[in-house]
């Protein structure tokens, strides 16, 4: 048995976790938004009001409570994996309730890809937008909250689309840019490689191999999980240099593999490149360097990682920022990335909460609502402590 259960590590990409399941898990302007596909299902009662269709290829479900206090949350999931079945109409989730029953409206987008698509997630987050405040009327105050992956669209928003928010919550983000992000992956699975060759049930070539035929996550992760026992030295070398709990190391690779692959789908080819990367921290970095595979990125798929998931540090409007004990995702590292990025820009700097919970995205519903309360007081000039 792995030492996290590969259906449960699915879910937690998308969903944060606390008492219960919550998902979550990863630029058009609004004057040219517009909705041209399925005919919306709008559906009024006398306690909600509930508008689901598809906008643009991106399937949305709209919340509004009876008791609607005029504010609006656009909130933005996290990593879906290619092929993951969806359901039409959108349903609401479990996220939704809190910020309903505070009385906030909720409009959320599936985006109209899957895998990292945190360039079709910012233009579908913004075009949803656009389309509630046509539909429904100019909300009072908008805010913009987002898990993981979504979690950096937080941050790309703000930066793009500043004017249209009041504030923004990123919980669990992968708040740098994707570069580092990718390049970081890259060095996790070669770093297996290396250590585990020729693992059975993997790809000859490794794990980062283009060329390798696609495999299920369940797949990678138990084969990854019983090749780590067999070098437990290896194993918590790699732990350690990926800041990631030994128990969780197998779920980590295995998340990195399928992020990298589906990657190099939507990039059309290998979006970094290591051939000139001098590693360290790896036991006799001398003899990892000369042994972890090299791979040549590919011109064109570099360009568009660097585009489509560049950050600027550029904001001017209250951000809130909050993570996970042993998130092994999100590495600690990561997390005065952006707050860095914001000084040099110059921009506002943005409120970084004590790490609460346990895991990727580990928040209870009452530590969700909490932050968002900081941020709620921030946008609105009060004390967020």
């Amino acid at each position: 048995m792995l030492p996290v259960q590969a259906k449960e590590l699915l879910s937690m990409i998308r969903k944060p976790r606390g008492a219960w399941l919550f998902l979550a898990f990863l630029a058009l302007s609004a004057g040219t938004a517009a909705a041209h596909d399925a005919d919306p299902e709008n559906k009024a009662t006398s306690t909600a009001t509930v508008d689901t269709g598809v906008l643009k290829g991106a399937p949305y479900r709209v919340d509004i409570p009876a008791h609607w206090n005029g504010d609006l949350v656009m909130q933005l999931h996290g990593f879906e994996p290619i092929g993951t079945p969806r359901p039409a109409p959108r349903p609401p989730g479990e996220e939704a309730s809190p910020f309903l029953a505070a009385g906030y409206a909720l409009a959320q987008s599936s985006y109209a890809s899957q895998g990292w698509a945190v360039d079709d997630a910012l233009r579908d987050n913004e075009r949803l937008r656009a389309w509630f405040v046509r539909r429904h009327g100019q909300p009072r105050h908008t805010y913009v909250v987002g898990f993981s992956m979504g979690g950096y669209v937080v941050l790309a928003s703000l930066e793009h689309h500043g004017r249209h928010y009041d504030g923004g919550l990123s919980l669990c983000g992968a708040n740098v840019p994707g570069t580092r992000v990718f390049d970081d992956i890259l060095t996790s699975v070669v770093a297996f490689d290396y250590f585990f060759p020729r693992t059975p049930g993997l790809p000859p070539g490794g794990l980062a191999d283009p060329a390798a035929p696609a495999l299920g996550q369940m797949e990678v992760m138990h084969a990854v999980d019983a090749a780590l026992q067999t070098d437990k030295h290896a194993a918590q070398l790699l732990a350690t240099h990926l800041h990631v709990s030994r128990e969780r190391l197998a779920g980590a690779i295995g998340v990195h593999y399928l992020v990298l692959h589906q990657m190099q789908q939507r990039a059309k080819g290998m979006p970094v490149d290591n051939r000139a990367t001098v590693y360290a921290g790896f036991g006799d970095d001398a003899a990892f360097n000369r042994g972890v595979r090299r791979y040549a990125g590919d011109p064109q798929a570099m360009r568009y990682l660097a585009v489509a998931t560049s950050l600027s540090g550029k904001i001017h409007k209250p951000l809130v920022l909050q993570y996970n004990h042993d998130d092994f995702l999100i590495p600690v590292r990561y997390q005065p990335v952006y707050p860095a990025m914001v000084q040099s820009a110059h921009g506002r700097a943005p409120t970084l909460l004590p790490s609460v919970g346990e895991g990727h995205c580990g928040f209870a519903p009452e530590q969700i609502m909490q932050a968002f309360q900081t941020l709620t007081r921030e946008a609105s000039g009060g004390p967020t402590g």
